[in-house]
Order: C-alpha cells, then sequence, then structure tokens
C-alpha cells in the first residue's frame, strides 16, 4: 500500500494512503479533539470538533473522515478552530440539560472532559431548556435524552458490532433524537440483544446502567475494543 507523507503541526508525518488525518496524527502522538470518533466503527463526522485547517482551502476539513494525501498540510490547533471547538461545546450544553453535579456519568464523562480541555467556565449562549424524555422501560439499561449529544455512537456500534440496528436517527434539527426500533419503548424492542455495547460506547451520561447512581457510571471501552481486534484477527466466527 502507497505511503504518504504529510506535515501536521510542521512536523514531518507519514500515513497509508486509506487512513484518515486523525488516524495519522494519532498515530503521530498529536491529539485532537474528537466527540462521535470511536475506535473500531465507521466515522460521521457529526460532532465537529476535529476540524482541521489544510493548506490551499480556506474550507476546514473534519480530520475523521477527510482521507490523508501526499504533501498534505495540516494546522489542528489554531486559535480560530480552538475558538470554533469551544463554541461547538458551548452549544452541545446550551441544547440539552447536562446538570453535571446529578449525572450518572460525572467524572467520566467525555462532553465534561472536552469542556475542561477547551477551557468552558461558562456558556455564552441563551439555554433552551428542550422537553426530553427518559426511557427506563428496559430491565438493565435506561437512556436520558436530556444527556444525549447526537454523536450516533450507539447507532454504529449496535449497527457494525452487535449487528441488531437496534438504535436508529429520527426528526430534524433541534427535534433529532436516537429511537429503538420504529420509535418504540426500549423495553420493548424486539431486536436488542441486551449485550450493552451501546452503554459502553456513549460518551456522557445518555445510556447508563439502571441502579447507577450520581457519578457511578463507567464506560468500559475494552470490550469493544476486544471484540473488534478479534473479528479483525479471525480469533473466532462470528
Amino acid at each position: 500500500m502507497t505511503v504518504k507523507t504529510l506535515t501536521i503541526n510542521g512536523e514531518l508525518v507519514s500515513a497509508r494512503e486509506d487512513e484518515t488525518l486523525l488516524e495519522a496524527a494519532k498515530e503521530a502522538g498529536i491529539h485532537i479533539p474528537t466527540l462521535c470518533h470511536l475506535d473500531g466503527v465507521g466515522d460521521v463526522g457529526a460532532c465537529r470538533l476535529c476540524l482541521v485547517e489544510i493548506a490551499g482551502s480556506n474550507k476546514l476539513q473534519p480530520a475523521c473522515v477527510t482521507k490523508v494525501a501526499e504533501g498534505m498540510e495540516v494546522n489542528t490547533h489554531s486559535d480560530r478552530l480552538q475558538k470554533y471547538r469551544r463554541t461547538i461545546i458551548e452549544m452541545l450544553f446550551a441544547e440539552g440539560n447536562h446538570i453535571c453535579s446529578v449525572c450518572v456519568a460525572n467524572g467520566n464523562c467525555e462532553l465534561q472532559d472536552l469542556a475542561i480541555e477547551m477551557g468552558m467556565d461558562h456558556v455564552r449562549l441563551e439555554y433552551q431548556f428542550p422537553q426530553r424524555t427518559v426511557d427506563t422501560s428496559h430491565d438493565r439499561f435506561g437512556i436520558d435524552h436530556n444527556r444525549c449529544v447526537l454523536c450516533t455512537r450507539c447507532v454504529r456500534v449496535c449497527d457494525e458490532i452487535e449487528g441488531a440496528h437496534t438504535w436508529d436517527m429520527a426528526g430534524r434539527g433541534s427535534k433529532s433524537h436516537v429511537i429503538t426500533d420504529l420509535n418504540q419503548p426500549w423495553g420493548t424492542s424486539q431486536t436488542c440483544t441486551s449485550c450493552g455495547k451501546c452503554v459502553n460506547a456513549c460518551p456522557t451520561g445518555a445510556i447508563f446502567y439502571q441502579g447507577s447512581s450520581v457519578g457511578e457510571m463507567k464506560h468500559d471501552r475494552g470490550k469493544i475494543d476486544f471484540l473488534v481486534n478479534a473479528r479483525e484477527k479471525k480469533q473466532w466466527n462470528f
């Protein structure tokens, strides 16, 4: 496979031609913030936090779905990008109902970590306070739509790894939300296998184990990594 040489933040980086900028940067030890990306499943460029500047283009490109190219010059951490990223995080807080102090994922939340990384000490936007529901009809799990950031990790991990495709998206704009089956209560789903992959894929406290209290929700990404690696290495048949 052809190897491409590019420059990221002034550093020469080599990458395979099928790699994305996000993968190339990660292998080079260069951190690019992201929320919708999850190792092992396809990327959709939903959160836009991984936007980067590419020399010769006025348009910002999402690193997770942009392939490397020979001679490409990339900047991942300009003042412009950092301002955009902070604004995106503030929008997520303003458009949802994220109350960290009473969240099951407090202290183990990627959105919370990103807010700290971006230096967000307050939200400059007007809070929307949407009326969103909580579904605890499942025997083992629950989903609080107030904490959902529409990253679609649950949709992709359920489809690509478990193969059930219980989760999907419905609605448009501010009405967008994740659904189970044909917008039925999770507990009545005929496709859910109760595997828990969606729980471990969720970056916030939106999908949680029943009975979890404040700060008790833990995400075990290792289970997903194990399954992905086992499938790629054909350690067993699925």
